[in-house]
């Protein structure tokens, strides 16, 4: 008999497992369970024993398919290898691979956390757009249409800039993975970011400063973040470091604010000089922060506020301010921008935003500007005051 569709749909089960095997010395059978299961054999002989593999199961593979892995075990056993126990290695292979869940925990440990301060939104990103589409898939499954896929779902779902985040951690996390002997290769090769994103050079102007600063009062966010906001815009510095921010890091009478290494980007120390305005914040900081040791303590857990709810009570609130879209980072980034407007140089502007100085000169550099920076701000602090109050004069201009 040889093996059809139509032969094969016709086979009956019987109260106890029996093959039928394919007439012609093909070694192509069909095993069929008392409860019906219908599976693919291949019958061959391998140093004059004779073993039998499993093809797969009828009708999730068709005979056609049957026929040819057959043909494919035949050609490596004339090559002198055992197709059958190489297909035993290949599942308990795939029984021990990596799962998604598995590659991403350890990336997260053995890469992101020593690497990065922002590693809580790599392990952000993973659990919620890659951990629970394919947590429990192979990693070695994973190919570049599923990734293509899953970036279109985010960008449908309304978030495009989101779906770049995600496709950097996931080529990073391939990356890991083959750096580790993990994985052969990535899937993530030749895929390109799915969204088109702005320019990073967005400052506002006064009238955009004074709309951001009286907007807030109507802005359906928590009194908190809206302090944490004002207060990144009066001090220049970066939204992370504004949201960790401690009171034991804050010596209020002297008028300054140590950032330690361990918060600040480049690892290093950055003393913040408290303009007028910054100490007035401040005082509406604390009484709103109570007894925590925090200045923007999260209303959900015991620790502060994180940057993604930064992000999202503003992004949240963005149309009612009735004009352009604009981000916490250009906040800083006009701060800084306004600062140079005053008169400020360029090198107190990088000493104020602390950016790191890979110049020869900058490590012989030891002066701390603190003299410069502080001036600089309560200029600052001045002209946004002016702003604020829709006022502009000699008042807000850089002082000598």
């Amino acid at each position: 008999m040889r093996l059809t569709d139509s032969k094969i749909k016709a086979i009956r089960r019987k109260p106890e497992r029996f093959i039928l095997w394919e007439d012609g010395g093909t070694g192509l059978g069909i095993r069929v369970s008392p409860a019906g299961r219908k599976t693919f054999i291949w019958m061959y002989r391998f140093n004059g024993k004779p073993r039998m593999m499993t093809l797969g199961v009828y009708p999730r593979i068709g005979l056609a398919t049957a026929r040819l892995k057959a043909a494919q075990a035949r050609e490596k056993l004339h090559q002198g290898q055992d197709p059958g126990e190489e297909l035993l290695q290949t599942k308990a292979r795939n029984r021990t691979a990596i799962t998604i869940e598995g590659l991403a925990t350890e990336f997260i440990e053995l890469w992101s956390k020593p690497r990065k301060k922002s590693w809580k939104e790599d392990e952000r990103i993973l659990k919620k757009d890659i951990i629970s589409e394919w947590g429990r898939r192979k990693a070695k499954d994973i190919k570049r249409r599923d990734i293509i896929l899953l970036l279109d779902e985010i960008v449908e779902r309304g978030a495009p800039i989101q779906a770049n985040r995600a496709l950097a951690v996931i080529r990073k996390m391939f990356n890991f993975g083959v750096e580790r002997g993990i994985l052969e290769a990535t899937p993530c090769v030749s895929i390109r970011a799915p969204a088109k994103e702005n320019r990073k050079d967005r400052v506002l102007n006064e009238t955009e400063i004074k709309g951001f600063w009286r907007g807030l009062a109507n802005a359906n966010m928590t009194d908190t973040i809206k302090l944490a906001l004002k207060f990144q815009l009066i001090t220049a510095q970066r939204k992370g470091e504004a949201a960790t921010a401690e009171w034991a890091d804050f010596d209020l009478k002297g008028g300054w604010w140590t950032i330690p290494g361990e918060k600040s980007k480049n690892g290093l120390p950055h003393r913040v000089p408290l303009s007028a305005l910054a100490k007035e914040i401040l005082g509406e900081v604390k009484r709103e922060s109570g007894g925590s040791p925090w200045l923007f303590p999260s209303n959900r857990t015991a620790r502060h506020i994180t940057r993604p709810a930064i992000d999202h009570a503003l992004r949240k609130n963005i149309k009612k301010f009735k004009f352009p879209v604009f981000t916490p980072h250009d906040l800083r980034r006009s701060a800084a921008s306004h600062l140079a407007s005053l008169g400020t140089s360029r090198l107190v502007v990088k000493k104020i935003l602390n950016h790191a100085e890979p110049d020869v000169t900058a490590t012989y550099d030891r002066h701390g500007y603190d003299r410069e920076k502080r001036m600089a701000l309560e200029a600052w602090g001045r002209k946004l005051k002016a702003i604020i109050r829709g006022k502009k004069g000699k008042e807000i201009q850089l002082k000598n």
